[in-house]
């Protein structure tokens, strides 16, 4: 229905966390319409366009709540499949390779959740192949056409997503971020990745607000709290000197003597717990960052890393990317000193196996970059030879990068100053004490002891004194 009969009332402030405004006005005898807005600025153009259109003797639509000329923007707003698309061609060029996969990731998931119930719905699997596979990677321009069985499930996409303007709604916008919880096979996330998936619909939303498709971001028009991320290292994976030896010399034991599957990799898993670098660091470790003298200590230069991403996401033939160090610029060097032993041990494989073509320390037996998938097995079979049944089914040193994490703690129960550990690290003072300070295996034994003998001498004054 339409009517000429319309109220309109001054913005209201909203008392929330951000500030917010409110447009309120009514049509006919229908209930009210709240509209809200992220600064004055856009509620006072907002209730400007009501009030010229109530001027002009327009009508207002009694359901919507809006006249003719503004129903009509309404009308061609984009659905939010076609505003994923968008934001991905402007987000794709200068993305990293795992933020691409991250955005993909949290797109698909989100317009899953946006769909209407449509006659002809495919499967969950072959939506999510299409959407993950296609409509949000950017193909290259001489990739082959979508397949039949990829091109109709996506053109019935387009037709059942609904419109980018719903997510106004609050308990729209709340479904989508409840949505973000689960994985796309529809398991419990974690909650690093739901952290790292809202983070995304916030900044494609905040896209939304810039090309005018919203009139603020609607993720902070609602209250939903993100899961707690546990900052400190559980200690139960961290092993002590002993046990980092043994898992050291069973690397050695993998693959046998003659394919030498485990020597090629002990200098990189020894990289991570002497010389406390991440697994993508010692992987692209190159002979011209070395320093190995002959006797004491050497040091190391840290400028790329090469982490396994995909093909799909480097947008090259390669898995894995090629970019510079963590939460530093690009070409940001870092140096981190290693001890004899490590000098050693990097010294005798470059003289059994050589380097790469590149320069590269560690190469597979082709002399490629060595995959994540390939150092982790050995990892898993190093574990089952070194330590005891019931160490390898706890989480002492599930993972690789477990090594970093002894190593720091190794160093910060050492007494060296916690400046020069994270400078070594490559982290920030603040994360190391959060993160690393008690991990190490033992160190309760001597704080205990410690307490233990300050109370016998204070026993021992009250002997005196007696």
């Amino acid at each position: 229905m339409k009517s000429h009969d319309v109220r309109i009332w001054g913005i209201r402030k909203r008392p929330t966390k951000k500030p917010s405004y409110e447009v309120r006005w009514k049509v006919g005898d229908a209930k009210p319409f709240p509209e809200t807005f992220r600064t004055k600025a856009l509620a006072d153009n907002f209730r400007a366009k009501l009030m010229r259109a109530a001027q002009n003797g327009e009508e207002f639509d009694t359901e919507t709540g809006l006249p003719e000329s503004m129903a009509t923007a309404v009308t061609v707003s984009l659905t939010w499949y076609a505003f994923a698309r968008k934001y991905l061609d402007m987000k794709w060029l200068h993305a990293a390779p795992n933020s691409r996969d991250s955005i993909n990731e949290t797109l698909t998931l989100v317009t899953t959740e946006l769909l209407d119930d449509r006659p002809g719905r495919p499967d969950d699997e072959t939506l999510r192949r299409a959407l993950r596979g296609w409509a949000f990677v950017v193909q290259p321009e001489d990739a082959e056409p979508q397949p039949t069985e990829i091109a109709n499930p996506l053109r019935w996409v387009e037709k059942a997503s609904q419109p980018l303007a719903g997510l106004k709604e609050p308990a729209a916008i709340r479904r989508v971020l409840d949505s973000l919880k689960l994985t796309l096979e529809g398991a419990p996330a974690a909650a690093e990745t739901v952290r790292r998936k809202r983070s995304v619909l916030y900044n494609a939303l905040g896209y939304a607000v810039d090309l005018g498709e919203l009139p603020e971001n609607p993720v902070t028009t609602v209250k939903w709290k993100l899961p707690k991320v546990t900052k400190q290292v559980d200690r139960r994976v961290v092993v002590n000197p002993r046990q980092a030896r043994e898992l050291l010399a069973a690397v050695s034991y993998v693959g046998g003597y003659k394919r030498a599957r485990g020597r090629r990799l002990v200098g990189l898993f020894a990289c991570m717990y002497f010389g406390g670098l991440r697994p993508a660091e010692a992987v692209g470790l190159r002979r011209q960052d070395c320093t190995l003298p002959e006797k004491g200590w050497g040091s190391l230069i840290l400028e790329r890393t090469r982490p396994t991403v995909g093909k799909r996401w480097t947008g090259t033939d390669s898995v894995h990317d090629h970019r510079g160090l963590k939460n530093r610029a690009a070409d940001e060097t870092r140096v981190v000193p290693i001890p004899p032993r490590l000098v050693r041990m990097l010294r005798a494989h470059i003289e059994e196996f050589g380097t790469a073509t590149d320069g590269r320390l560690f190469a597979n037996e082709r002399g490629g970059v060595v995959a994540s998938t390939t150092y982790w097995r050995v990892w898993d079979e190093a574990r089952r030879l070194a330590l005891a049944p019931d160490h390898v089914a706890s989480p002492l040193a599930g993972r690789p990068y477990d090594l970093r994490h002894a190593a720091l703690s190794t160093w910060l129960n050492a007494g060296v100053d916690p400046t020069e550990v994270a400078e070594r690290a490559g982290n920030s003072v603040e994360v190391l004490l959060s993160r690393y300070a008690k991990c190490l295996d033992g160190r309760e034994d001597i704080a205990n002891r410690r307490i233990a003998e300050l109370l016998d001498e204070d026993d021992q004054e009250d002997d005196d004194t007696d």
